[in-house]
């Protein structure tokens, strides 16, 4: 795991750091190397991936983000990505796997309250993607928005939300 996250600081080949990326995802389906990945900075180096130009390296970075969310200390440090998730599910292409991946990492960031005040600005662009997306965009904004109205806190901005 080390490797694999030294190599994602060390290379701009964006085939590279897509296995990369599988790889350290794939990883991540076990407990144990959910805390591994989060204390050797893994975490940080995977969401500035985020900011990459090539949607294949930021899809297959929110899968990664998206498996190590089941952590709740993980969380804790993804939080700071989520006005970039945002963003990126914003501007991908409707219905792209790039939306759909950084929706599933918003609704495992949006099971609990804690982060939904970072999300509740973007009910609008949520609920244009339920109007305008595909079944599965649907189902996943739907996951998301389910989640958020489960707060009490984000009542007002559902009903002032302009679509």
């Amino acid at each position: 795991l080390q490797k694999l996250i030294h190599l994602l600081k060390a290379t701009d080949d964006p085939l590279i750091q897509e296995q990369a990326l599988i790889t350290l995802s794939n990883s991540a389906a076990f407990s144990v190397n959910q805390d591994l990945i989060r204390n050797l900075d893994g975490l940080s180096v995977i969401g500035g991936m985020l900011l990459d130009c090539v949607p294949t390296v930021k899809e297959k970075a929110l899968n990664a983000l998206n498996n190590l969310s089941m952590n709740m200390k993980n969380q804790e440090e993804i939080q700071v990505y989520i006005m970039q998730v945002c963003k990126n599910v914003e501007s991908a292409p409707l219905n792209s796997d790039l939306q759909l991946a950084g929706l599933r990492l918003l609704t495992n960031m949006s099971v609990t309250n804690d982060y939904h005040y970072k999300m509740i600005n973007k009910i609008p662009c949520f609920l244009h993607l339920l109007s305008e997306g595909s079944e599965r965009t649907q189902i996943q904004v739907l996951k998301v928005l389910v989640n958020l109205s489960a707060n009490p806190a984000t009542t007002r901005h559902f009903l002032k939300a302009q679509v």
